[in-house]
């Protein structure tokens, strides 16, 4: 049995009532533990495009360009995004289910967080319910706030990066503990990790605005006068 027609049959259990903390109990353990993990990945990029009360074309292709959907699968990921998109309620319950999932710092998280965030400006607007939700889901998430203002300047216009929010250090870090920094970014954002970790075509595109961020955050820094 495939992995989208369990999809299909957790489904079936949702929608005759069974509780989502019980299903994804129930899904705890692999194989299973991949169907309760896209469950909530499709869940949660369905309720951020309701976040702002409609959901747009371009918000869905967006979900599509960075949730990749297997050719012939199209109905049952329907299923899981029309359910969700109903409304934003229970989004902070799959956004915990995908936490456990992870340990604090998994890259997959930043890689959903960075799907999110393409969700939400598709539409050429950052409405404030989807910072909220935004914000909410990188704080179950762990993600700091550097972090996730780094993350937010690459995705929305007007905001302005700053590059030690980039490499996640602090202003007055010595110069070696920020290159040591910057290195592990480029290393951990290589796009050939990102296809390792089975991340679709669109979310390594993705990756790459993020590795020009951190080179030019580092290029910043080590030119500024303090580098000297």
């Amino acid at each position: 049995m495939s992995i989208w027609s369990r999809i299909a049959q957790a489904l079936s259990a949702l929608a005759s009532g069974e509780p989502l903390a019980r299903l994804f109990e129930r899904l705890r353990t692999p194989p299973e533990r991949s169907v309760a993990f896209t469950i909530a990945v499709i869940a949660l990029g369905a309720k951020m495009a309701k976040a702002d009360g409609q959901v747009t074309r371009d918000e869905v292709r967006a979900f599509r360009e960075v949730f990749q959907i297997p050719p012939g699968e199209e109905a049952n990921a329907a299923r899981v995004f029309n359910l969700a998109r109903q409304d934003v309620a229970g989004f902070e319950e799959y956004a915990r289910r995908v936490r456990a999932m992870f340990g604090a710092g998994d890259p997959v998280l930043r890689d959903l967080m960075e799907g999110l965030f393409h969700i939400a400006v598709a539409d050429g607007d950052y409405h404030p319910e989807e910072a909220e939700f935004l914000s909410r889901v990188a704080s179950i998430f762990e993600l700091g706030p550097r972090e996730f203002r780094a993350m937010r300047a690459r995705f929305v216009r007007d905001a302005d990066a700053d590059p030690y929010d980039v490499l996640d250090v602090d202003p007055d870090a010595p110069m070696p503990e920020i290159r040591s920094a910057w290195r592990r970014l480029v290393r951990e954002t290589h796009p050939d990790r990102m296809i390792a970790r089975g991340v679709p075509e669109e979310g390594v595109k993705l990756a790459e605005a993020r590795l020009i961020a951190i080179n030019r955050a580092w290029e910043e820094i080590s030119g500024s006068d303090r580098a000297a």
